[in-house]
C-alpha cells in the first residue's frame, strides 16, 4: 500500500499522470481554512512536490469535498485538463458516489429521500425547508439497508444530488440520525459513522469508467456490523 508519507499519512488508492485518489480520515479538512489545520489538498501537494522533486507551486485541483468529520475516497486532479473534464462530469451528474452509514433505528429495506435544503452560513448548518423558500435547493438520495443489528441499521447510500451535509440532515429528518453526528443527530460516539465508499468517474483521457473504493475505519460505530462483507 502506497502512502503520501505526510503527517498525517494518507493512503493512495490510485495515481497516474492525471489523477490521484486518496482516503481521507475522520477529522481531516478537505482544503485549508482559517484554522490552519492539516488538509487533504495541501498534504497531497506536499507529497507530489517531494515525490517528483517539483520546484515551486504544485498544481492540484480539488474536485469535490468531504465534511471534516467524514472519511472516505477523495479524488484530485493533477492537471487543469483533468480538473475541467471531471468537473464537467460532476456538473452533469455523471459521477456516481456511494456512501456507507450506520444510523440509529431500523430503516425500511430501501428508500428514496427528497427534501429542500437551506444552509445557514453563520452556523454552517443545513435545515429542511419548504420548496418555495428563497435559496432552497432540492436534495435527493437513494438508500439500501444492508443489515440491521441491535436497533441500528447499516446503509448504502447513493447520491442523486450533491448538497452540503445532505446525507446527514436528510437521514436525521427521517428519524434515522447517523451515529456520531454531533451536528445533526446521535453524538454518542466520537467519530461519525459516514464514509465515502465508492467514487466512479470516466477517466479524463482514457474515456473509460474508473472506480475508486475504500472501506470505512474499524471504529466502535462500525463494529456492530463487523461480519458484513461490505466492511
Amino acid at each position: 500500500m502506497k502512502t503520501t508519507g505526510t503527517q498525517p499519512d494518507l493512503e493512495i488508492l490510485f495515481e497516474d499522470n492525471h489523477l490521484i485518489a486518496v482516503v481521507k480520515p475522520n477529522g481531516l479538512l478537505s482544503q485549508e481554512d482559517i484554522t490552519g489545520e492539516p488538509d487533504v489538498l495541501s498534504l497531497c501537494k506536499n507529497y507530489l512536490k517531494k515525490e517528483y522533486n517539483k520546484p515551486g507551486n504544485v498544481y492540484l485541483g480539488l474536485l469535490h469535498r468531504l465534511d471534516k468529520p467524514v472519511s472516505g475516497v477523495m479524488l484530485l486532479a493533477k492537471t487543469s485538463k483533468a480538473a475541467s473534464r471531471i468537473s464537467e462530469q460532476i456538473r452533469k451528474r455523471k459521477v456516481k458516489k456511494s456512501y456507507l452509514a450506520v444510523v440509529s433505528g431500523i430503516t425500511p429495506a430501501n428508500g428514496i429521500l427528497t427534501h429542500y435544503l437551506l444552509k445557514d452560513k453563520s452556523t454552517n448548518k443545513v435545515k429542511i425547508v419548504h420548496s418555495e423558500i428563497k435559496g432552497a435547493k432540492k436534495a435527493e438520495l437513494i438508500y439500501h439497508t444492508i443489515e440491521t443489528s441491535q436497533g441500528l441499521s447499516l446503509l448504502k447510500i447513493s447520491l442523486i444530488t450533491g448538497r452540503a451535509h445532505q446525507i446527514r440532515v436528510q437521514l436525521s429528518e427521517e428519524g434515522f440520525p447517523i451515529l456520531g453526528d454531533h451536528k445533526y443527530g446521535d453524538g454518542k460516539f466520537d467519530e461519525i459513522a459516514l464514509h465515502a465508499h465508492i467514487f466512479e468517474v470516466e477517466h479524463p483521457t482514457l474515456k473509460k469508467p474508473i472506480i475508486f473504493e475504500s472501506k470505512p475505519p474499524r471504529n466502535t460505530s462500525w463494529a456492530h456490523f463487523s461480519k458484513s462483507n461490505i466492511l
